[in-house]
């Protein structure tokens, strides 16, 4: 049951608005032994994210959050309810519109910070040297000019992170999915990582799922956050965030309606 901070309704995205759906959807791992009970990680959740919007999807640590990204990529499939991605519940369409970002960058040691993002655009079949090309105008875009050469171990982890959002970004999907991007980087990183990041969408504008355990990180960068609960994950709350954008981050966090939508949400994850 949904708590009492679940946003007012609101008319039903219509099936031309809605990007990404879920009805019910329902997902249990099999015991690891005969004797293991079955691990329910998602329980009947529900919910839609229109065209164009930043879902962020917060809640407790193993409660489902990357399961559900998972079932949105077409990577799984529910065991009960339905996922699409516009319109269409097929595993093999909803991988074909959905980009996955890991919690790690998962860059390559071997190729420079260029090959590593153009690698999105050579597993669809673009040459080296044109993959490349493509992939130069957002090094200069996102603030990585003069790093196209260095190999990752020569880059800070916000870098790092540039770098696999930018190839994550070159494989021309129309939804995102990312799983706790910034997890591995430190708090001052990851603060500056978070408005890096709402900046790259303004220009970069897709259909965005985003999991955090992070609650400031989820109010900061969404127009909308869905609250999970403690395995097995259900929807508990939604709210709204009515803030203006672009969000310069230390006046927003330390605005009254943020702290207000903060608490809100921290209720809603101890109910």
């Amino acid at each position: 049951m949904r708590t009492r901070l679940e946003a007012p309704a609101v008319e039903p995205l219509s099936i031309e608005r809605t990007s990404v759906a879920l009805s019910g959807a329902t997902r249990t791992y099999p015991g690891r032994s005969r004797s293991a009970k079955p691990t329910e990680a998602l329980a009947e959740v529900t919910l839609s994210v229109a065209r164009g919007e930043v879902l962020a999807v917060v809640g407790p640590s193993g409660c489902g959050k990357s399961t559900l990204l998972e079932l949105v990529c077409g990577l799984q499939e529910p065991d009960r309810g339905e996922v699409s991605v516009h319109g269409d519940n097929s595993a093999a369409a909803r991988l074909s519109q959905c980009a996955y970002m890991a919690q790690r960058d998962l860059l390559l040691p071997w190729r420079d910070a260029i090959a590593n993002a153009a690698l999105a655009l050579e597993c669809q079949g673009v040459g080296r040297r044109e993959a490349r090309r493509r992939a130069a105008p957002l090094f200069r875009r996102f603030g990585l000019d003069s790093f196209e050469g260095a190999l990752p171990g020569e880059l800070s982890g916000g870098m790092r992170q540039r770098v696999a959002f930018l190839r994550t970004l070159l494989a021309g999907r129309p939804v995102l999915c990312l799983d706790e991007p910034f997890a591995a980087l430190d708090s001052i990183t990851r603060a500056a990582m978070q408005e890096w990041l709402a900046d790259a969408l303004a220009g970069e504008p897709r259909t965005v799922v985003c999991v955090t355990h992070d609650v400031e990180e989820a109010l900061f960068l969404g127009d909308r956050v869905v609250v999970l609960s403690a395995r097995p994950g259900r929807v508990v709350a939604e709210l709204r965030v009515d803030l203006p954008r672009p969000r310069p981050r230390r006046e927003t966090v330390t605005d009254a309606r943020f702290v207000e939508l903060k608490e809100q949400a921290l209720e809603a994850l101890a109910a």
